[in-house]
């Protein structure tokens, strides 16, 4: 099998290398993946010009088109003549259908002929006048228009091939809007290395409007103006961390840390309850620095990277959401917690679940409501639960009743009857799908708010409140409630 594989450069015949030209001119005909493309005109007049567009049109899918030119070039190639098969740009930079012709031919023990061309990159960052190194990112229009986030970072400059048509724009518009302002100023390049090369600079959101995308378009994406990346944050956690970095950070180990990371998370919840988006942002910053923390201080000792930290997360949310990444299907929630249990439990690869029960076990230092939601919760899924409402609300009430028949002096028992009123209340709160730990810290936070006010009135008619009557304080309660 002979499969010489050209590369024709951007667009402009002259960009053509030598190698190239002499492989075209002694070839007595070429197949091209598309004729659709400038160079075209300038191959040498006593070459035979295939292609094989027809396949775009008789094929909706690219990768069916894909998968059907490399099995074109491959039936070619066995020939006694072999095939040369002509690609735009570089033969290695964005083209599916050679990666596709290379790999079979490695799993067969052959190999093709490469030849370079000018790749549509260059070009691009000249028009754009931006340097490649030390941190260019490539990207495919078509993966990322087909992605939820992009597949690279905001502190680097990227390139996105292949941005053929304003459909597409605004599929990568939307992906890229996951991580970019919609303000954000990037180019559209078009037909660069060609006389007609146009480019244009416009927010992201209006790249999809643009006249004049076709398919020698491609976008560059500039690195935003502060670091945003993980890669970032890593790079000044691990600064903070060297020997010429910052005692304190250096002193730390997961002992240490762990009551930052209990203050950070509450700090969060405290955020969350407050529906303060501000300090939200600020919040969830600083419980990230305890995993990126955690995570520098676990490398260094030769434990684990971050890297396989998200690695592990990866997989398991691929893994455990078949119903989302797979062929399984559920019809409710219910259903997706009950595969989650059979997916835990394949995990385990066929050996007994250790002992540890239906309810399992949960870190000690869990709020107590949020430990008896869980229980609850954990309970039900094996079918320990009511069938309806009202006997969680009479359960509620029979505690209620218990308490009162304790003995006044009887502090132990009126421990335990407390205790089992708001493990029922917790239960009637499951029912009615309210987080119990975050509705007591909403009214504890209403609580002090209103409290507050009632001092405040007091002092301001220069009083303290422990000098007013019940009465009174119950006026200043309700004067409270309506402010």
């Amino acid at each position: 099998m002979t499969i010489t594989i050209v590369g024709l450069g951007p667009g402009n015949p002259e960009h053509l290398t030598r190698e190239a030209w002499a492989v075209l001119t002694g070839a007595g005909e070429v197949w091209l993946r598309t004729a659709r493309h400038p160079t075209v005109a300038g191959l040498p007049p006593a070459l035979a010009v295939h292609s094989f567009d027809d396949l775009y049109e008789s094929i909706s899918a690219f990768d069916q088109v894909y998968q059907a030119i490399a099995e074109g070039v491959l039936e070619l190639g066995r020939r006694p003549q072999g095939v040369v098969y002509a690609v735009p740009g570089h033969p290695r930079v964005g083209e599916a259908t050679v990666a596709l012709i290379l790999a079979r031919l490695a799993a067969e023990g052959q190999a093709a002929r490469l030849v370079a061309g000018l790749s549509f990159v260059e070009p691009v960052l000249s028009a754009v006048n931006v340097d490649a190194l030390p941190t260019l990112q490539v990207a495919d229009a078509l993966d990322l228009a087909a992605r939820h986030h992009p597949s690279f970072h905001p502190d680097a400059p990227a390139l996105v091939a292949q941005l053929y048509s304003p459909l597409i724009a605004g599929d990568v518009k939307l992906t890229l809007m996951n991580q970019y302002p919609d303000d954000h100023r990037v180019a559209l390049a078009h037909a660069v290395g060609t006389a007609a090369a146009l480019v244009e600079w416009l927010p992201l959101f209006e790249i999809d409007r643009s006249p004049h995308i076709a398919h020698l378009t491609a976008l560059y994406v500039p690195p935003l103006p502060a670091a945003s990346a993980l890669e970032s944050l890593q790079e000044v956690v691990a600064h903070l961390r060297a020997p010429e970095g910052c005692p304190w950070d250096r002193e730390q180990t997961h002992a240490t840390l762990r009551t930052n990371l209990i203050e950070e998370a509450y700090e969060v919840l405290e955020a969350i309850d407050a529906d303060d988006p501000v300090a939200m942002r600020e919040e969830f910053g600083d419980l990230l620095l305890q995993v990126v923390l955690h995570g520098q201080i676990a490398l260094e000792a030769g434990e684990f990277s971050l890297a396989e930290v998200i690695a592990g997360l990866h997989a398991k949310l691929v893994r455990r959401h078949p119903h989302v990444f797979g062929d399984t299907k559920v019809n409710s929630v219910g259903e997706v917690l009950e595969n989650w249990e059979k997916l835990k439990a394949a995990e385990r690869g066929g050996q007994p679940k250790p002992d540890k029960g239906a309810l399992g076990t949960l870190p000690p230092g869990l709020p107590a409501l949020l430990q008896a939601a869980t229980y609850q919760r954990r309970a039900a899924r094996v079918g320990f639960d009511w069938p309806d409402v009202t006997g969680v609300r009479a359960k509620v009430a029979e505690e209620m009743e218990e308490i009162d028949a304790v003995e006044a002096d009887d502090t132990a028992a009126q421990e335990e009857e407390v205790g089992d009123l708001l493990f029922a209340v917790v239960n009637w709160a499951r029912w009615l799908k309210v987080e119990p730990e975050s509705a007591l810290r909403q009214a504890n936070t209403k609580f002090a708010r209103r409290f507050a006010h009632m001092e405040a009135a007091a002092k301001a008619a220069g009083r303290t409140l422990d000098g007013y009557p019940l009465a009174e304080l119950d006026a200043l309660w309700e004067a409270a409630k309506a402010a």
